[in-house]
């Protein structure tokens, strides 16, 4: 029931671990769970950013697990992102590079990161431009990563645009998924802080492009009382994909985290949710 925006959600084991938007005197916030129902809070995974940066505004981290047991952070920071590395999934995570990651000053700088690794081992960056900050249009950023994690190769393209009517100014909070023979770019739309913020998706030949929106968009928006769901994660639980996100508490002007069951229909994403009435755990 506190405020725990943008979350994302990594399992590690039968443990998973939630990470969040800075808050609570943290950089980065964290939850663990044994079933993505009953959360406890961690310490702060991000205790101090990159030189680069400065501690305050810490927005939309997520995490990576690598194949030698370490884990890499991504995070934005002064509208830039940067990346971490720590030896536990609750860290400390330690940045040690002198500059950020990325950082698109002149479109607004650079938020949001969300990696993905694809059935080969190879890594890849997904990531918006702030355009909307200074009357820009807002696209969304895809990069291979290194074998690592740490440094962004090859060349950099615009995978997804603000141009649906459903999402405004704004397109934001990415993250891939496959499934079947697809990838499929979930992203949120709209002002955040209003009712319209909602969940769409894109399906991609590649993990770096082209993509095309989905016609049924958006698939998860305001209902009963959670106001502006979005900034999603998703996570596998034996089969069952589930979808994690954000969405506005009216009352007390909190980003709670919210839970949903999410179904495949047809090569399709199909959410039964917002869910306010009592639904079957994972």
């Amino acid at each position: 029931h506190h405020d725990f925006p943008d979350p994302f959600v990594l399992r590690v084991g039968d443990t998973y671990y939630a990470y969040g938007t800075n808050g609570a005197g943290k950089q980065v916030q964290t939850l663990t769970s044994k079933d993505l129902v009953h959360w406890t809070p961690g310490p702060d995974a991000l205790p101090k950013v990159g030189a680069w940066g400065f501690n305050g505004e810490t927005w939309a981290p997520e995490v990576l697990a690598r194949g030698d047991g370490s884990y890499v952070l991504y995070y934005t920071a002064n509208k830039c992102i940067g990346r971490a590395v720590a030896q536990k999934p609750l860290g400390p995570f330690v940045d040690d590079s002198k500059q950020p990651l990325v950082c698109q000053p002149k479109q607004g700088g650079s938020i949001d990161p969300s990696p993905f690794r694809d059935f080969r081992g190879n890594l890849s960056l997904v990531w918006k431009n702030d355009g909307n900050a200074i009357g820009a249009p807002t696209y969304i950023w895809a990069q291979l990563l290194t074998r690592d994690g740490l440094r962004l190769v090859g060349r950099r393209r615009a995978i997804e645009k603000n141009d649906a009517d459903w999402e405004g100014s704004v397109v934001e909070g990415p993250m891939l998924w496959k499934h079947d023979d697809f990838y499929y770019l979930f992203y949120s739309g709209n002002v955040y802080s209003g009712a319209g913020y909602a969940v769409g998706y894109a399906r991609c030949a590649t993990p770096v492009g082209p993509c095309k929106d989905a016609p049924e968009n958006p698939i998860l928006k305001t209902a009963c009382r959670a106001h502006g769901p979005g900034h999603n994660a998703l996570v596998d639980v034996g089969g069952q994909t589930w979808i994690v996100y954000h969405a506005w508490n009216a009352i007390y002007s909190k980003r709670q985290l919210w839970i949903d069951r999410l179904d495949w229909k047809d090569d399709k994403p199909v959410v039964d949710g917002p869910t306010c009435g009592k639904q079957r755990a994972p």
